[in-house]
């Protein structure tokens, strides 16, 4: 077969597909077309099928399976509403402040000595009262005749009692080795009384020397006469005055014997001692109660014991 010189009847010029209105063109030069062929109209939907007829005979249906926890929606922490902060008690003191040590502590129960020391709260004179009956002791109003002696040594008292203050709740009784009488200075207020002082004295046979033996951080009223006697001893000396009319072996002998002392150095400092009326005698600002009673009892066993050897 001869091939035609002009392209126009040459076999491999004819398109494969027979389509003769575009001319021969090499494989693959001609791209896709840019947009799909769509369907005229949009696709029916297929017809949902009703459910079926529950079976009230089959029992109940079976649970439906509830989503995974991951699969519900999580509310956001900070659009709920926080519960108010509660704010922790302030602690006292610099180191409780600052380290709060002793907030969740049990309280202490104080020491023997810190009860004698330690103001009455809530005690009465009834409760005293008791205690003397309990061990032996006799009760007085303050008016008897036997409590003449102690209204005059009421009257040279350092504390300076008003003219209406009086002894009460008086008892007599033994401690420490020691005849004692132990009573309140009462002072009036409205219809009732209050007890503004704690005495508790001691009779000395044959007397004892006036004397003032007083802290030295109070003030003291009335000094006028008398002399301040040294112990010898600087450290009792700074705490404790001992004041008489004149200086004396025994006067002196109260601040140079170890146990009186020891016994003052070994309080707190908040007990007056004085002579007078034939007693002598110890006195604090507070109601009397049995471990107060006690308290004074051995200053003055110590006292008399230190006098009565001085003779």
């Amino acid at each position: 077969m001869t091939t035609p010189r002009d392209g126009s009847d040459r076999p491999e010029d004819q398109p494969a597909d027979g389509d003769q209105s575009r001319a021969w063109e090499p494989p693959g030069w001609s791209l896709p077309p840019a947009e799909p062929a769509r369907p005229q109209q949009p696709p029916t939907p297929p017809a949902q099928t009703p459910p079926p007829e529950p079976d009230w005979d089959a029992g109940p249906p079976p649970p439906q399976q509830q989503p995974a926890a991951w699969d519900q929606p999580q509310a956001d922490p900070w659009d709920q509403q926080q519960p108010p902060v509660q704010e922790e008690p302030r602690r006292g003191g610099l180191f409780g402040g600052l380290f709060g040590g002793g907030r969740n502590r049990p309280p202490r129960k104080p020491t023997a000595l810190e009860e004698v020391y330690r103001p009455r709260e809530g005690g009465t004179w009834m409760d005293t009262q008791a205690w003397g009956a309990a061990h032996g002791w006799t009760p007085s109003d303050g008016t008897g005749p036997e409590d003449a002696a102690i209204v005059a040594l009421t009257r040279t008292a350092p504390v300076r009692p008003g003219k209406d203050e009086v002894p009460s709740n008086v008892l007599r009784g033994r401690e420490a080795g020691l005849d004692l009488v132990a009573y309140d200075i009462v002072s009036p207020v409205g219809r009732t009384w209050l007890a503004t002082h704690a005495v508790t004295a001691a009779p000395v046979l044959g007397g004892a020397p006036a004397f003032r033996l007083t802290p030295a951080r109070f003030w003291r009223h009335g000094t006028g006469g008398q002399v301040q006697i040294p112990s010898g001893d600087p450290e009792f000396d700074q705490r404790w005055v001992l004041l008489a009319p004149e200086d004396g072996p025994q006067v002196r002998r109260l601040v140079e014997d170890p146990v009186v002392r020891q016994a003052l150095l070994g309080s707190d400092d908040g007990d007056e001692l004085w002579s007078a009326e034939g007693f002598v005698a110890a006195v604090r600002p507070d109601g009397n109660r049995p471990l107060l009673i006690q308290h004074h009892a051995r200053i003055l066993a110590a006292v008399t014991a230190a006098l009565a050897s001085a003779y």
